[in-house]
């Protein structure tokens, strides 16, 4: 009967233990709400928090896994080392392991190396372009039509580690607004209003006199503005850089990751239109340190382009300057 009892207890402890497991592991994945800006950066702290808790090894096991407690649905971590290797996705399994520090979006931003930098210099917020994932699936081999902006936030792990994470910019929610954060609509709303309505409307020397004019419609009240360019890369009107680089031919600037900014506007443009993440001084007023941009640009006919920008702090509120060697 002793040898009965004993054996029901240990059973029964068993049962409890493997109970309070699952318990925990419930408690333990934090429910995150992916409309928010404020749980992603939320998100990646707690994820790399979880890797000085149990160590990489246990961490990126986790990370890698679609059913891990911090996959969930579209929202999931990824982590690198700092040589460029991934080291964890769960949706792009084949690619773990591999060197992707040179792997750039749709429009060519340096994204690995930005987030790396981001995340060396205590973490941030990043922007890019990446594809909406279809049937749960991530084609990072699609069409540009399939890419989107998203907003990341790239953090460190400890010394050999950084974890990222995003939202798209359609997912993104604010108190009393839609979907997109309002500074990302009304640049829109500038470009299609500037392109579609106006200089489709008024003869081309009109339609320039206009964007180039600071009292003008085309320049609002938080310092967004509109710009032109031929296909050539050549500057027609700005209307804060005036008489100084009006007329000169920009086809050749690159970023500080090495992008070629305007031929990229320019193709895009050339293609139908789109969005293209880049990196461009902000104004004096911000230090004109570099900042990530994010782009709007459409066709006026088959002449010319215009465009308009919003700087990532813009979207954040907080201060996003690169860090640039």
């Amino acid at each position: 009967m002793q040898k009965w009892i004993s054996v029901f207890v240990v059973c029964l402890c068993v049962i409890l233990a493997v109970t309070s497991a699952g318990c925990t592991s419930q408690q333990e994945r934090n429910v995150y709400n992916p409309s928010s800006m404020a749980d992603l950066e939320m998100y990646v702290q707690d994820a790399a928090g979880y890797v000085q808790t149990v160590g990489a090894a246990a961490a990126l096991k986790e990370f890698n896994a679609k059913d891990g407690r911090f996959t969930q649905g579209d929202w999931y971590v990824y982590a690198y080392d700092y040589e460029g290797i991934l080291r964890a996705h769960p949706y792009a399994q084949d690619a773990v392991g591999t060197y992707r520090g040179n792997w750039t979006d749709v429009r060519g931003l340096s994204v690995i190396r930005i987030a790396q930098e981001t995340a060396a210099n205590g973490g941030g917020y990043i922007a890019y372009l990446y594809p909406a994932p279809a049937a749960g699936v991530i084609n990072e081999s699609a069409g540009g039509e399939t890419y989107e902006p998203k907003i990341g936030y790239a953090y460190p792990a400890g010394d050999d580690l950084w974890l990222g994470s995003g939202v798209y910019f359609g997912d993104l929610t604010a108190e009393g607004e839609g979907a997109y954060p309002a500074a990302f609509t009304d640049m829109i709303s500038l470009v299609e209003a500037g392109g579609a309505a106006y200089a489709e409307a008024n003869a081309t020397d009109t339609a320039l006199a206009e964007i180039g004019n600071r009292s003008g419609q085309f320049v609002d009240e938080n310092g967004h503005y509109l710009y032109a360019y031929d296909y050539n890369g050549t500057l027609l009107v700005h209307p804060y850089l005036g008489g100084e680089r009006v007329g000169d031919n920009l086809m050749d600037k690159k970023g500080p990751f090495g992008m070629d900014i305007i031929r990229t506007l320019s193709e895009t443009a050339a293609d139908g239109g789109g969005f293209v993440v880049f990196v461009w001084p902000n104004p004096p007023d911000n230090g004109n340190r570099e900042e990530l941009k994010i782009g709007y640009v459409l066709p006026v006919n088959d002449e010319w382009w215009l465009g308009s920008g919003v700087y990532l702090s813009e979207i954040t509120g907080v201060d996003s300057a690169l860090f640039v060697r």
